[in-house]
This record gives C-alpha cells, sequence and structure tokens, in this order.
C-alpha cells in the first residue's frame, strides 16, 4: 500500500506549469512554481514545519504549548496544520484588509484569530505585531516564531523551494521571479540558487506599487501578504541576493490573477498575478533559450470574495465603468482629488476655517488612500457642538471625528450609489483604492 502518514508529510515538491496565453508575444519559457499543490494552499507550509521543528529541538515548544504568531493567513494556516498533528495551540493575529475566507479557513484549522488595524505604525501598540507580543507574553507556555525575523524561515526555502527549482529545470533556469513579503522565500531560495548557478541566475523580487521594497513610500496597498507598508524591513530578508525589484500596482496584479484563472486554469492569489505580471516584464526582453521561474505562493480559494468578486472590485474602483457611472457625479481625480482634509492632531477651529460641509481625517500626505482615513467631521455636528459648550475649538478633531464613510466605486452605477447612500449620507468614491471625491444624496440626480 502507498500512503503518507500525515498531511505534513505533503509539504514540497510542488510542479512547474508552462504558462501559454499570459505569455503571448513572449520568446522564452515561463514556469510557474503552484505552491498551492502543499497541503495547506500555500508556501508558508514549507517555513511552518522549519519553525516548528527548530522550536522544538530549543526547546522553546513544549508539549501543550501555544503558537502565537502575526500572520496575513498563510503562514497561520501552515502552522495550524503542523501544529494539529503535534498537539498545539494556536493563536495568530490578522491585519484587518485579510479576506475573510482567511479568516474563516484558520478558524477551521482549529485556531483562534484576532484581528487588528492596518493603518497603525509597526510600534503602535494596536498594531498585529505589538498585539501578538502581548498575547505571547500573557500566554502561559506560548512561542512566537516570528517569521519576520526567524532565519530558520529562509533556511527551509534553501533546502526545499531552490533545490526543486534547480532539479526541476535541469539546471537550466535564468531568472526567478519572487513576490517578497517577510523576505524568507527570496533570500533562501536566492541564496541556494546563486551558490548553486555560481551567481548566473538572477533573483528578482517584486512587490505592491507604494511597498517600501521598491523604495516606495509604504503607502496602504490592498494586495495581501506582500510588501511591507513601513520602514521596518524583517531580519529574515537578505538582500543582497535580491539582483532586481519590480513594483506592480494593484489593478496590475488584480486584473492578472483573474486571467491566471480564466485563462491558464491556475486560480491563484493575488500576489501571485503580481509576481505573474513582474515575469512578464522581465521576460519580454529576454531570448528564447532564457527560462524565467513564477513562484505562485498561495491558491485563489481564499480570495473569492475580494479579486474574483466584481462588486469588491468595483467598489473599490479596480473595474470599468458601466453605463451612467458615479464617475459623472464628480469632478475629483487622482491627480486632482475633491476631497477636503485635516490631521487628527488638528484643532476644531482648523476644521471649521475650511468651510466645507464634509472634512476627511488623513494623517498622510496625499493622495488619500481609503485604508488611511480615521474618520469624518460634518461642519453641522461641530457647530452644534460648540453651540451646545459640549465642544471647544481648541480641541482634537480626533475627539470629534465619526466613522469613516462607507467606500462607493467611480465606476459603480448610479442605481447602486442611491442604494449605499439610502441608510447615509456620505459616501468616499474610490478610483483604484484611492479617494477621490465625497458624494452625498443631495448630488444624486
Amino acid at each position: 500500500m502507498k500512503y503518507y502518514n500525515n498531511v505534513v508529510e505533503l509539504i514540497g515538491n510542488t510542479p512547474l506549469v508552462k504558462l501559454n496565453k499570459v505569455t503571448e508575444g513572449i520568446a522564452c519559457t515561463v514556469l510557474a512554481k503552484v505552491e498551492y499543490f502543499n497541503p495547506g494552499g500555500s508556501i508558508k507550509d514549507r517555513i511552518a514545519e522549519k519553525l516548528i521543528d527548530a522550536a522544538e529541538a530549543a526547546g522553546q515548544l513544549k508539549p501543550g504549548g501555544t503558537i502565537v504568531e502575526p500572520t496575513s493567513g498563510n503562514t497561520g494556516i501552515g502552522l495550524a496544520l503542523v501544529a494539529q498533528q503535534r498537539g498545539y495551540k494556536c493563536i495568530f493575529v490578522l491585519p484587518d484588509k485579510v479576506a475573510i475566507d482567511k479568516i474563516n479557513t484558520l478558524k477551521a484549522y482549529g485556531a483562534e484569530v484576532v484581528v487588528c488595524p492596518t493603518n497603525v505604525a509597526h510600534e503602535d501598540p494596536r498594531s498585529y505585531y505589538s498585539v501578538s507580543d502581548r498575547i505571547a507574553r500573557e500566554t502561559p507556555g506560548a512561542f512566537k516564531p516570528d517569521q519576520y525575523s526567524n532565519l530558520n524561515g529562509p533556511a527551509s526555502h534553501y533546502e526545499s523551494t531552490g533545490p526543486e527549482i534547480w532539479k526541476d529545470t535541469d539546471g537550466k533556469v535564468t531568472h526567478v521571479v519572487i513576490g517578497v513579503g517577510t523576505g524568507g522565500t527570496v533570500s533562501g531560495t536566492g541564496k541556494y540558487l546563486k551558490e548553486v548557478s555560481n551567481g548566473a541566475v538572477q533573483i528578482i523580487g517584486c512587490d505592491p506599487a507604494g511597498s517600501v521594497y521598491s523604495n516606495g513610500s509604504g503607502r496602504p496597498y490592498l494586495v495581501e501578504g506582500v510588501g511591507r507598508g513601513d520602514d521596518f524591513l524583517p531580519g529574515a530578508y537578505d538582500d543582497s541576493v535580491v539582483d532586481d525589484f519590480v513594483p506592480v500596482p494593484d489593478l496590475e496584479s488584480f486584473m492578472m490573477t483573474r486571467r491566471l484563472g480564466k485563462e491558464e486554469g491556475l486560480l491563484v492569489g493575488p500576489s501571485c498575478g503580481m509576481a505573474v505580471v513582474a515575469a512578464l516584464k522581465i521576460a519580454k526582453d529576454l531570448p528564447a533559450d532564457a527560462v524565467v521561474v513564477v513562484i505562485l505562493p498561495d491558491g485563489g480559494r481564499g480570495y473569492l470574495a475580494k479579486v474574483f468578486n466584481e462588486t469588491w472590485l468595483r467598489t473599490y474602483g479596480f473595474m470599468p465603468r458601466l453605463d451612467t457611472a458615479v464617475a459623472d457625479l464628480v469632478t475629483g481625480t487622482q491627480e486632482k482629488p475633491q476631497v477636503v482634509s485635516v490631521k487628527s492632531t488638528d484643532t476644531i477651529a482648523s476644521a471649521l476655517a475650511l468651510n466645507s460641509e464634509l472634512v476627511v481625517v488623513f494623517d498622510n500626505a496625499p493622495p488619500v488612500r481609503f485604508g488611511e482615513i480615521s474618520g469624518v467631521l460634518r461642519l453641522e455636528h461641530l457647530k452644534a457642538g460648540l453651540a451646545s459648550g459640549a465642544f471647544k475649538e481648541s480641541d482634537l478633531v480626533s475627539l470629534h471625528m465619526e466613522s469613516r464613510p462607507i467606500p462607493l466605486g467611480y465606476t459603480d452605477t448610479l442605481e447602486t450609489a442611491r442604494e449605499e447612500l439610502s441608510d447615509t449620507d456620505c459616501a468616499l468614491v474610490l478610483r483604484e483604492g484611492e479617494v477621490i471625491a465625497l458624494l452625498t444624496p443631495s448630488l444624486l440626480p
């Protein structure tokens, strides 16, 4: 009989699949390493086993212990999978931009999930890094693998991912394109391939446009699990093995992700679409004998409510317009947004001086990203508070702002706008994740 003793034995040895439709016009061979064939559905299964093995060997994780980790979901799934087989509990701390499907998957594996705001600094006590630290301190027998600094993560890719690529391409691989999040995959895989090829293999990192890896400002982006939104570079990341970086806008990542499903039969996550966009940009100028391998980190079933949901895409301004649209009612654009804003540390007097019916509370420089908005101020509400004596002009606006308005895509139909505004008095109009205008019922025809 041929069988495996448990699902953990299925980790690794994922296949290379040639891309055929999306590579039209490209001379070289582009191969996708499809990591959703791992039992937990992503490349993170590889590091999960290594992290737990090392912790057990070092006495950091003992029988009955609890694994606490900040994650975008996939590392948590891998850890939960291995922990389940070995009798450990798991508590995972996630940023609030993670798809609900991932959260539900973690719970299905028996893990406890804590969700934290994305739009806070790394050191903020509310960040998912800080919250995971606190939980680890307060939980008896807790172990925090910390994939961001744990060098066993890159080691797992040095021992498995890199050798698999070299073996399966018969040493003919010339370029490898890898999305960079914690930095473990690109560091470990890159190190092995650089060593075995005497530096001949080119390692190309990619991240969402705006991420700090490719010298972005760290502004919020919507693709999950890759990039960095702050100037904190993980200890697991070794930039010496990366030859070049390709930043990819969210729109291109989402559209390619959808194409991979429809044209290549590969239902994958948006970070995979991002990596393929980068791979094609590299491949277009390469000769026919070049072999480009692009790593596809996970499957798409965890994103059905987002990137494969046209309503979600349209709400965030990523879909083409249909008939009469919200865009017809507003004059704002990404270049000239029709939005008035103040910082949370400004006073009510500053907000009143703008003489705007609605003012967004936003602490960064333009453009205004939906994920960065703290709340909204209504002129009428502020004046009423001052008149009653409940507010003072010297009060900070953060004390009196109201919740962030609902999002509405600039290509949404007027019918959708009417439905959304039937229960609220304001919506933020988004184009590719950026706020270009405020829409109120009074503007509807």
